[in-house]
């Protein structure tokens, strides 16, 4: 896959899904609004463009960016929405203890976990939108490593990687009264097995830590 076009934003139509917990056995229905998503997740050349820094355990310059935290992800949203002359979409305190959500900004930020499943599922119904080995990197065919962005098949809507390869973070909190201010994450990765690469499955994590499966990518409102 030619990644040259990695910075490509991708137009996500407006839609409704319904989000599940199996820990919880709770459902909710989110509509949704147009919006756009990255095409691949954040590679480490561009990380690097955007922040001077490459955090990852592995090297590559096409390989996802791991090894950043929640909040390293919103910095990178601020800082690549600077670079472009868009308003940043988080309001960040210098500690960066508290982030807020400016929603009639016009820069980058991370989708919702909404957002997310309804751009992994591209319209399909199933677990996954392709046949796990055709679109994804995961225990069983990862030789237990992370691999290039854009290796696997799209789903129908050009998006690439959103089921293994790297876990991605997402905006919303988790579950706030149980784990207070933990995050979701969405998509499973190299490491994991096929149970956990499917368009439902949430998973969670604090937002200062750093992982070696997660990364994530970028999303954008459409302003109106």
């Amino acid at each position: 896959m030619d990644v040259s076009t990695g910075n490509a934003m991708i137009a996500i139509p407006p839609g409704h899904v319904t989000l599940s917990d199996r820990r919880t056995q709770r459902s909710w229905s989110v509509e949704l609004a147009p919006y756009q998503l990255a095409a691949f997740p954040i590679t480490q050349e561009r990380y690097a463009q955007v922040t001077g820094q490459r955090p990852s355990t592995a090297q590559g310059d096409q390989l996802p960016v791991e090894g950043v935290s929640w909040v390293d992800a919103a910095l990178f949203c601020n800082a690549l929405s600077q670079r472009e002359g868009l308003a940043p979409a988080y309001r960040i305190d210098a500690d960066a203890d508290g982030i807020e959500w400016d929603t009639s900004a016009d820069g980058y930020r991370l989708p919702t976990e909404a957002e997310w499943e309804h751009a992994c599922r591209a319209g399909t119904a199933g677990a996954r939108y392709g046949q796990l080995d055709e679109i994804a990197w995961h225990r069983g065919n990862s030789r237990e490593r992370i691999h290039d962005v854009g290796g696997k098949q799209p789903n129908a809507w050009g998006l690439y990687d959103m089921l293994g390869n790297v876990w991605e973070w997402c905006w919303d909190l988790y579950d706030p009264e149980v784990y207070g201010t933990y995050r979701v994450l969405r998509g499973g990765g190299w490491f994991d097995e096929r149970w956990s690469c499917r368009a439902a499955v949430r998973r969670r994590s604090h937002p200062t830590f750093r992982i070696d499966d997660v990364g994530f990518r970028i999303a954008r409102s459409i302003m109106r």
